[in-house]
């Protein structure tokens, strides 16, 4: 597979690579820890502030304008999550959507708690610590050492779920499985999770972490048939910093309890009784708290317009693949680069390590180097990698570069 041979695709009349300020003078790789902005959705955060002072922010004339904000940004996520608005909160990052339901489930002392060991640490510290307050106890879900390709996602698919069947227990109440992993850019057959837990005498619940999911691939199969499904608009949404979301499963809503409290838990605002002993909302407000930035609904919701215009769900995914795949095979090339999975990846997370007797550099030394040359890319820990994420943003060019620099690395430092 040659980088010379161009992906062909329909641009829109701006393609979104160049609504954005951040890919100028740069070879962009880190869209899985945060996307670059596009003007257009700068421009709608910016309006839509300039609008909230003109109504004044605290006056009788601006919560109309804030109500509907609100109203459209849950609308348009739980559209794309498959789930109605009741069930969609909004949540400042994929950790506060995660952690907040998490804490409120009907867990109780003794019971079993099922993490992959693929997790982020901050999803993995939250759990560790619900454990230690509530006496639970934790094992691992061994899906580190998969790794096939997207060619393999069947088989992927099945040893999933054969390593779940043998770790789940009569006590497990909760497991803990993203739908992208992170470090290796596996996909989790997660509706067919949900299905096997369903069918579990203690119905555990399922927390899917999604922040390398919402923007890159379909979620909605995913998201309705997780328990909570806790996503960021900041990552392949292209959107602001600040404002993500969490969906949640009708049980959820049904039985557990609100952890963070504020206003925005409350049915009625404006006041709490000591005579009423429910004053939450019966949906999924009842995990939002208190007063957030605004603006940057109007951001993330022409964000994902943009994103629109570069094709559906499944048009992204497939140029996505396309160049992912074109990365991995490139790499794979790269004497002393060895790619994580041993075949294409499933979307766009290429993760690849340095053979020791090829190289002295650390990851961190690369990450540097690279970055020196405006190439940006990231290492991770666990596995100690070097990951490069391509997205619709991406193109020949940013390829073709960051693989000719891995050529020197692993050539200037034999």
């Amino acid at each position: 597979m040659s980088l010379n041979r161009p992906i062909h695709a329909t641009p829109p009349d701006r393609m979104l690579r160049d609504l954005c300020p951040a890919l100028s003078g740069k070879t962009y790789f880190n869209y899985g820890g945060q996307g670059p902005l596009p003007d257009p959705s700068l421009d709608a955060i910016t309006a839509s502030w300039k609008r909230i002072q003109q109504l004044g922010p605290f006056t009788t004339d601006v919560w109309p304008y804030i109500g509907a904000e609100v109203n459209s940004t849950r609308a348009q996520l739980a559209t794309l999550c498959g789930v109605p608005p009741h069930r969609l909160a909004l949540s400042e990052n994929v950790t506060s959507g995660c952690v907040l339901p998490l804490w409120g489930l009907p867990i109780r002392e003794g019971d079993h708690v099922l993490i992959s060991d693929c997790e982020h640490p901050g999803v993995v510290a939250a759990c560790l610590e619900l454990a230690r307050r509530m006496g639970l106890s934790v094992h691992a879900l061994p899906v580190k050492h998969l790794r096939g390709g997207r060619n393999d996602q069947d088989q992927t698919d099945a040893a999933v779920l054969e390593a779940l069947e043998q770790q789940l227990t009569a006590k497990t109440r909760l497991v803990v499985l993203s739908h992208l992993l992170w470090n290796t850019g596996q996909r989790m057959p997660i509706a067919a999770v949900a299905a096997q837990l369903q069918q579990h005498p203690a119905q555990p619940f399922l927390l899917v972490d999604a922040a390398q999911s919402m923007g890159q691939i379909p979620v909605d199969e995913a998201a309705a048939a997780a328990d909570i499904y806790a996503f960021t608009g900041h990552k392949w949404a292209c959107g602001p910093e600040g404002l993500g979301g969490v969906a949640l499963s009708e049980r959820v809503l049904e039985e557990s309890n609100p952890t963070l409290i504020g206003w925005r838990s409350l049915r009625d605002e404006t006041r709490a009784s000591l005579d009423d002993p429910h004053p939450f909302h019966a949906d999924s407000r009842r995990f939002e708290v208190a007063t957030s930035c605004v603006p940057l609904m109007a951001g993330l919701r022409c964000s994902l317009d943009q994103l629109e215009h570069e094709g559906g769900p499944g048009q992204r995914l497939e140029r996505i693949r396309l160049l992912s795949e074109r990365l991995w095979q490139e790499l794979s090339d790269v004497p002393g680069v060895m790619p994580l999975l041993d075949g294409p990846p499933a979307a766009g997370l290429v993760s690849f390590q340095l053979d020791p007797n090829s190289t002295r550099l650390q990851p961190a030394q690369v990450v540097q180097q690279l970055g020196e040359q405006g190439i940006w890319i990231r290492d991770l820990a666990d596995p100690s990698c070097l990951r490069a994420c391509t997205h619709v943003c991406s193109n020949d060019n940013d390829l073709q570069t960051l693989v000719n620099a891995m050529r020197h690395v692993t050539a200037s430092d034999a």
